[in-house]
């Protein structure tokens, strides 16, 4: 692989902090200390076996099959038979017990890292795809997963049986264990050209796999939109670039990595030749005997399986700690917080302030400047304007989904940042112009408003809402299963649905943002008693489009680029003959 492809393929890594990462490791493997002593106890007895084996063979060669003893070797036979089922079972009760490991500590892992991802902020799911987050819920864990089952046994096993196969060479010989190890340096060397080349492509190939797992979600999520403006070859060819991508780099790292088994065997045969061309001069000149000669070849063997088998799990181990890094990144993440000595709310008048209130989403934006507004317990104040003006902006900080840059937000005359978020907003009912709804039940996902609430009281609010005609009908009625994000029934029947959930969650401020958009002019009709009894003796906030829904209001804020340019009532407004007495004229025009 040239320079050029190995720069590109590394471009997005930094200097990654492998130590830490494996001692945050160790914290969820620790939590299983005594079962994990245990598995070490059984690698340290099926290593001790296996070095134990070819140590019984060299012995009988020398002591019984040269001196001709047939009584010994039917003893050592049956200590061999002893060593192996020794060795068998250790291997055996080694993997059940690390599975156990494993799997528990990926278990909190994944808890931890889902917990995580729910104390986030809305601004961070702004900036990442939702596929590439998924990938690290899914992916980056399995890898973790596989490397704890595979690789944290065979390290283990593999350094235990480096360190006493040199022991024992250098008991037995220590003039050809330094012949044998000559071999060693050039094992050091060849792995350390490799590794250096596989790290930052296992990095990569992480990243890589992530970003595809983003452009999918992404794209199967908006299937309807590819189809509608014929951009399938688009998306397609989108797609080949980030694929070919994920293929360079695994290619590369698999062939890299690839090169490791073939240095080993290579080195190992040349080791054997070594042992078999010193070791017969040495037994030529009395200076070891034939079973020594077998046991070096044995260990030699034996010597650099654990050095190829390490050198393999390295690169596992690279990959897994690439997975790591990526989920504790997400752990990292500053949580939304409440401020120090927030208090909790059980109730609200319902009376919302805002002074001087100015909000960027970035630094080189303004999406609201200086507004200022209140609204009294019990009112209705609808937000008009056009497309980026700033109203659904107002909603998202009213409910903190967003802190604002600078002024002050009051609910019954204090500051929203002195209430926790959690129970802020469970005194706000939502329905927004995006229903979503998720695989269950109609009962449930209506039940989703107030968990506790009894089936009636769903009933009731689906009733308020308009929905039960149509949940009646249905195969099961409120039984009956919907599939993702309410898949099978109409835009309408979700919002339906959605305003019911509202409804049931009895909320002392109301935000409506769109709310109608996606119902027909008669359910339309249908629902406006209902949400007039909803809206009844609460503050509501309504974002508006068509303008003929918000007639009745008791105050209409007018924004454009950021500002409140007109207040009043629709009567008041109208009578001004400025901005929204033209954008309701414009629309009466469009409907006529």
């Amino acid at each position: 692989m040239s320079r050029h492809m190995r720069k590109k393929l590394g471009k997005d890594d930094k200097a990654r902090d492998t130590k830490g990462t494996l001692r945050r490791l160790w914290v969820y493997l620790s939590k299983m200390k005594g079962l994990l002593y245990l598995v070490i106890l059984m690698v340290i007895i099926s290593s001790a076996a296996s070095l134990l084996g070819p140590f019984l063979v060299g012995r009988a060669i020398d002591d019984f099959i040269v001196t001709k003893d047939a009584s010994g070797i039917i003893t050592l036979l049956a200590g061999l038979v002893i060593v192996y089922i020794l060795h068998s079972a250790s291997v055996w009760f080694q993997n059940y017990w690390m599975i156990g490991v494993a799997q528990d500590t990926v278990y909190r892992l994944r808890k931890d890292l889902f917990h995580r991802l729910h104390l986030l902020s809305i601004p961070f799911f702004d900036k990442r795809k939702h596929g590439e987050l998924m990938s690290r819920v899914t992916n980056d864990i399995d890898n973790v997963s596989n490397t704890l089952n595979s690789s944290f046994i065979q390290i283990i096993s593999s350094v235990l049986t480096l360190a006493g196969t040199a022991v024992v060479m250098l008991w037995l010989s220590p003039l050809l264990t330094l012949i044998t190890l000559t071999i060693v340096p050039l094992m050091v060397l060849g792995m350390k050209w490799i590794t250096k080349r596989t790290g930052p492509l296992f990095r990569q190939y992480q990243h890589n796999i992530g970003e595809l797992n983003g452009y999918i979600e992404e794209t199967i999520s908006g299937h309807s939109i590819i189809k509608t403006f014929s951009r399938e070859e688009t998306a397609i060819d989108e797609f080949q670039g980030k694929n070919k991508k994920l293929r360079t780099a695994a290619y590369w790292a698999d062939t890299y990595s690839g090169f490791i088994p073939k240095l080993m065997n290579m080195l190992n045969n040349l080791s054997f030749a070594v042992i078999a061309g010193v070791g017969g001069i040495f037994a030529l000149n009395g200076m070891v005997t034939i079973g020594v000669i077998v046991i070096f070849a044995e260990y030699a063997r034996q010597f650099t399986r654990p050095l190829n088998e390490l050198a393999n799990q390295y690169n596992t181990l690279l990959s897994a700690i690439a997975g790591a890094e990526r989920v504790f990144q997400i752990i990292d993440e500053e949580e939304a917080r409440d401020e120090e000595n927030a208090e909790e709310i059980h109730s609200l008048h319902g009376k919302i302030e805002f002074h001087h209130v100015h909000f960027s989403y970035g630094q080189d934006d303004s999406t609201l400047q200086d507004v200022t507004f209140s609204i009294n317990p019990g009112e209705t104040v609808a937000l008009v304007g056009p497309t980026g003006a700033g109203k659904t902006t107002i909603t998202n900080l009213l409910s903190r989904f967003y802190d604002h840059n600078q002024g002050r937000i009051l609910i019954d005359g204090r500051d929203i940042e002195t209430l926790t978020r959690k129970s802020l907003r469970r005194q706000l009912g939502f329905v927004l112009q995006d229903s979503f709804l998720f695989q269950g039940t109609i009962m449930e996902n209506i039940r989703y408003g107030r968990l506790l609430a009894s089936d009636a009281e769903v009933v009731e609010a689906a009733k308020l809402a308009n929905a039960h005609s149509f949940i009646e009908k249905m195969p099961k009625g409120y039984n009956t299963v919907l599939r993702n994000d309410g898949s099978g029934i109409s835009q309408g029947q979700k919002q339906l649905l959605s305003i019911a959930r509202a409804i049931l969650s009895d909320p002392s401020i109301l935000i409506l943002d769109e709310a109608t958009s996606s119902i027909d002019t008669i359910t339309e009709l249908k629902i406006q008693d209902a949400l007039k009894n909803l809206m009844k003796d609460r503050t509501s906030v309504v974002v508006a489009h068509r303008l003929n829904t918000i007639r009745q209001a008791d105050q209409i804020l007018v924004l454009d680029q950021g500002r409140i340019i007109e207040k009043g009532t629709h009567e008041e407004l109208l009578a001004q003959k400025g901005f929204y007495h033209g954008l309701y004229h414009s629309q009466l025009k469009e409907t006529s």
